[in-house]
Parts: structure tokens; C-alpha cells; sequence
């Protein structure tokens, strides 16, 4: 979790990786030319239109990593500062859909000789780009509906709002809403019946820099996940409780930090760590 999508989706790779994928490509080619295995209908090698192509897969692929909410460090080495676009779900089946279906009905129009065999490919990549901006607008509206309507649950004010796209069902969002410095709200949204009612889940005991510095947890990993972490909280859930437990601090607590953006039952258990809290002086009070 602290390596992932660093230094090598920062701007230095962006410079060096394309120019290493064209490099391998060329090369490639003319290794396939001295031994007599180059295919015959592969057409000349362009170099500027190939160095172009690789640029830009080069590019997107960082693109299409700040639109989600898991994140990235768009200025590693310079910065370790994340940053989230909240617009698609990591693995987004529609684009991957469009993608292929345009690319499978370009190939099969040009082997057939047709004159216009790349409209396909160019209508799926319009429809593509109409898909992301249609779902900015979604989160927009999502986080917007959301930081007015916490008199829903009888607060004064929201802290922070974080627009969860899902999977498959691109107009919901599960919106993560912080009310204050210990709590986090799960409420679902979507795009034409609006924000929940009431939160789905409550997640309490928010890590802050003050929860790390007075609680020693004792584990050297917590450092790498909470650098990580966007919405950080401690889970005192155990077999003996089925709902979240009121730790008793007079005695070492194990516990789990985990992350608010994952707290689906099928992947929240690969987003955690667990700690050891140990037994707290009698002056101090946890809330």
C-alpha cells in the first residue's frame, strides 16, 4: 500500500516509461526483420506516430488511476501527497465493454475492406469520454447533496464527504460523511432518488495525529497503511460482539485499523491491520 501508484506513475516516469515502450517496440521490430519473421502485412514503423501512441498509453494509465478513489501520487518523487478523482469504480466494466466492442467491430470492418472501418473505434472512444464527465457530474451532485443535508441526522456541520463509486451500477455512490473528529457515516446515494434516508453503517473512533501519537500501537506496518488511508478508523468488532464493541482500555485491546472507502465485507479484511492497544493511564480518557 505504500509503494502502489508512487514513483512509478509520477512525472519523471511518465517522461522515462514512454521512452522505454518505444525503445522496446522499435527494437522489436528490427530484431523480427534480421531473423525473417516479421509479419508481411505489418505495416512500416512510424517513429513519431509510434513514440506519440506510446505517450499516451503511458499518460492514461495514470488518468484513469486518479479517477477512482483508491488514489495516486501524481508528483512522486517531488510529493507523496495523494490525490483522488472519485469519478469511476477501479475496475469500471462499461469502459472496458465500450473498449472492447469498439475495437473488436474496427478490426472486423477493416479486415472486410471497409473505407470507414475506424468509425467504431471513434464512436466507443466519444462514448467513453461522455461516460466519465456524465459520472463527474454524478459525484459532483453526490458530494453536494450530501454536505447539505446533515440536519437529516441531527448535526451541526459535516467534516468531510468522500463520493464512493460502486461497481457496475455507475449512478450510485457510497458516500463516506465525516461528522466530526470520531465518526464516520455510510450513506448510499444515487442519481435519481437521492441520498439515503439514514446511514447504512456508522464507523466510530477515527484515527487522527492525536490517536496515533497517544495510543503506542506497537506495529511497524500501521505507518505504511495509515500513509496510505484516506478515511482511517479503529474497528473494535470481535466473534464475542456483534456489534462493535466498547473497548475496555484498562487492558491490552487488539483492534483493527481499517479504511472507510472499504468497508464492503468482500474486501475489507485485505484493507486492514491489525494493532495491539495497550492498557491507558487512568487520566486518559478516550471519547
Amino acid at each position: 500500500l505504500a509503494i502502489r501508484r508512487g514513483i512509478t506513475h509520477g512525472p519523471i516516469a511518465m517522461v522515462v516509461l514512454p521512452l522505454l515502450l518505444w525503445g522496446a517496440m522499435l527494437w522489436f521490430d528490427r530484431w523480427q526483420t534480421r531473423r525473417g519473421k516479421r509479419p508481411e502485412k505489418r505495416l512500416p514503423m512510424h517513429k513519431g506516430w509510434l513514440l506519440a501512441l506510446a505517450f499516451i498509453g503511458c499518460l492514461s494509465h495514470p488518468l484513469f488511476d486518479w479517477f477512482n478513489s483508491y488514489g495516486i501520487r501524481l508528483l512522486e518523487p517531488f510529493s507523496s501527497q495523494w490525490f483522488y478523482g472519485d469519478t469511476l469504480f477501479i475496475i469500471d466494466v462499461w469502459i472496458w465493454a465500450a473498449l472492447i466492442v469498439g475495437l473488436w467491430l474496427s478490426v472486423h470492418r477493416e479486415r472486410k475492406e471497409h473505407r470507414d472501418w475506424h468509425r467504431p473505434a471513434r464512436i466507443s472512444f466519444l462514448l467513453v469520454c461522455s461516460y466519465i464527465l456524465f459520472n463527474g457530474f454524478i459525484t459532483t451532485t453526490a458530494e453536494t447533496v450530501a454536505k447539505s443535508s446533515h440536519y437529516k441526522w441531527g448535526i451541526e456541520k459535516v467534516t468531510k464527504v468522500v463520493a464512493n463509486p460502486v461497481p457496475i451500477q455507475f449512478w450510485k455512490r457510497d458516500m463516506v460523511i465525516q461528522i466530526d473528529d470520531f465518526s464516520y457515516y455510510l450513506v448510499p446515494f444515487a442519481l435519481f432518488s437521492g441520498l439515503g434516508d439514514r446511514p447504512t453503517k456508522t464507523m466510530e473512533m477515527i484515527i487522527t495525529d492525536k490517536v496515533v501519537h497517544e495510543l503506542d500501537f506497537g506495529n511497524p506496518q500501521l505507518n505504511d497503511f495509515l500513509f496510505w488511508s484516506r478515511l482511517p478508523y479503529l474497528d473494535f468488532e470481535s466473534e464475542e460482539c456483534l456489534l462493535p464493541c466498547p473497548p475496555d482500555f484498562s487492558k491490552p485491546t487488539v483492534a483493527r485499523v481499517r479504511d472507510a472507502r472499504f468497508s464492503d465485507l468482500l474486501v475489507t479484511d485485505r484493507f486492514s491491520v491489525s494493532v495491539v492497544i495497550p492498557p491507558l493511564e487512568d487520566d486518559l480518557t478516550v471519547e
